[in-house]
């Protein structure tokens, strides 16, 4: 008797781990508004113009090792916190991913390329996940490949989501571990 009184006395869930949580009749969103919010104004990204994407798509990180470096610590506190937003931005998980390789030793443009993010964040911040009550349950998985893209080591990165009906369940990014001089090498 005891547990029914205290499970009647739970309000409804608004906040987890940083997660906000919005429950409506048709299903529940689960964003990180609030935070992406905090961290814009935490890195000065308020003003200024939106980009429509998280990374250009004719650029390819590498070393730089020419380049000019830049505050270590600064670069690993914007890629630490990018990294927390994947939780809830699946949209960013490569790309984050991608500039994180360079936090060790951070150029100008890795910088440039992680600003790019906030950026596109800044036009974005409201989005988040949609899970209806209702529809089909069907599990349905993606993925693709960059084809060895990396100039640093010639590894492909892969990307995975797995949809249950119209539901992100499950997302991720990783660089392959080694590399297969060849396709017929590659699947033995």
């Amino acid at each position: 008797m005891q547990s029914e009184f205290e499970m009647s006395m739970m309000e409804e869930l608004n906040f987890f781990i940083g997660l906000q949580i919005k429950q409506c009749q048709e299903g529940i969103y689960i964003s990180q508004f609030k935070y992406t919010k905090e961290f814009l104004k935490k890195f000065k990204i308020e003003e200024g113009r939106t980009v429509a994407t998280p990374m250009a798509t004719n650029i390819t990180l590498d070393k730089d090792e020419k380049g000019k470096a830049v505050d270590q610590t600064r670069c690993r506190v914007l890629i630490g916190s990018l990294l927390y937003l994947t939780a809830s931005r699946s949209d960013i998980t490569f790309v984050v991913g991608v500039c994180a390789r360079f936090q060790s030793a951070p150029k100008e443009s890795h910088m440039t390329a992680t600003k790019r993010i906030l950026m596109y964040l800044k036009g974005c911040q409201e989005v988040s996940l949609w899970y209806p009550k209702k529809g089909e349950f069907k599990l349905v998985g993606y993925s693709n490949s960059d084809y060895a893209r990396c100039r640093v080591d010639r590894k492909s990165t892969l990307g995975t989501c797995q949809m249950l009906g119209n539901r992100l369940v499950s997302w991720f990014n990783k660089k392959q571990t080694s590399i297969a001089t060849s396709t017929a090498e590659a699947s033995t």
